[in-house]
């Protein structure tokens, strides 16, 4: 009966840390569009240019919108000429999950917060 557990164990281990592994995987890159040449940084601030890069090196044009709720800023990527918006959801150190959200709070004032962010990974891709 132990070695069942512990064979069962193991394995549903295993299967967690492939799935973790697999989650890390980036599916595109938000990137500046300072430099068609290079992947660029880009600030948080509403309006920001943001290109999302894919696989296969399929560019969406986009933009970022910022909204404040007291002294939580939210950030957004929308798609060029479309009106599905997506949350940057934090993922880890210059990585995000890109989730279908309608914006909270109100628009940020005078380009708040123009934090610098470095091009972030995308963990989880939306059908573009």
């Amino acid at each position: 009966m132990r070695i069942r557990h512990f064979v069962t164990c193991a394995l549903l281990t295993a299967f967690a840390l492939t799935a973790a592994a697999a989650d890390d995987t980036a599916c595109a890159t938000l990137v500046g569009t300072a430099s068609a040449s290079s992947a660029q940084g880009f600030s948080l601030r509403d309006g920001e240019p943001v290109d999302f890069v894919g696989g296969g090196g399929k560019t969406v044009h986009g933009k970022l919108l910022v909204f404040s709720d007291g002294g939580v800023f939210r950030a957004y990527w929308q798609p060029d000429e479309r009106p599905d918006k997506y949350v940057l959801a934090n993922a880890g150190t210059d990585a995000v999950r890109l989730v279908s959200s309608e914006p909270r709070g109100t628009p940020a004032p005078g380009g708040q917060p123009g934090t610098a962010m470095r091009p972030q990974r995308v963990l989880s891709c939306p059908m573009l």
